[in-house]
């Protein structure tokens, strides 16, 4: 039976490569990981209200199209979504968080996007270079230049 030869070749080769694998030093199956594996980006967004219920909003010097959106940023090596989200609140707004709940993780091509919801503690201000100045907004009055999609994500945590 020659398709048994198969099945058996490709076992033992599977084998093989397996006791391979777990031979070679933790450094070369890391790199051996980072060369054929695709590469993407993680961030972390903030759907961030107030007593009122209006939702902060920040105008960003890095964004081309649509200037005003989510505060947030990318995450560091080994930080956790949670710190991350806090931190990039503190370094922009000298604001913290309360009630830090993860809404939805999305991807936009090789892009990992961590969203939360959370509820804003201090007074708000402009504490970076990256953000040309805040505001707190209601439902139907965020800034015509704002992305569709925030505006969508905006809508879906203010209506549950």
């Amino acid at each position: 039976m020659p398709w048994f030869r198969g099945i058996r070749r490709t076992k033992m080769l599977r084998e093989r490569i397996g006791f391979a694998w777990k031979i070679l030093p933790s450094w070369m199956r890391l790199r051996i990981i980072r060369l054929t594996q695709q590469k993407f980006t993680v961030s972390v967004a903030a759907i961030v209200t107030e007593d009122s219920g209006k939702v902060l909003l920040l105008r960003h010097v890095l964004r081309p199209f649509s200037e005003w959106g989510l505060p947030g940023g990318f995450l560091s090596a080994n930080e956790q979504p949670e710190d991350g989200v806090r931190r990039e609140l503190r370094e922009e707004t000298c604001l913290e968080l309360t009630d830090l709940k993860l809404f939805r993780i999305r991807t936009v091509r090789r892009h990992v996007e961590m969203l939360f919801s959370a509820h804003a503690v201090g007074e708000a201000r402009v504490a970076s270079s990256e953000i040309f100045e805040l505001g707190w907004f209601d439902l139907d009055s965020m800034p015509a230049n704002m992305s569709r999609a925030q505006k969508t994500l905006i809508s879906e945590v203010l209506t549950r």
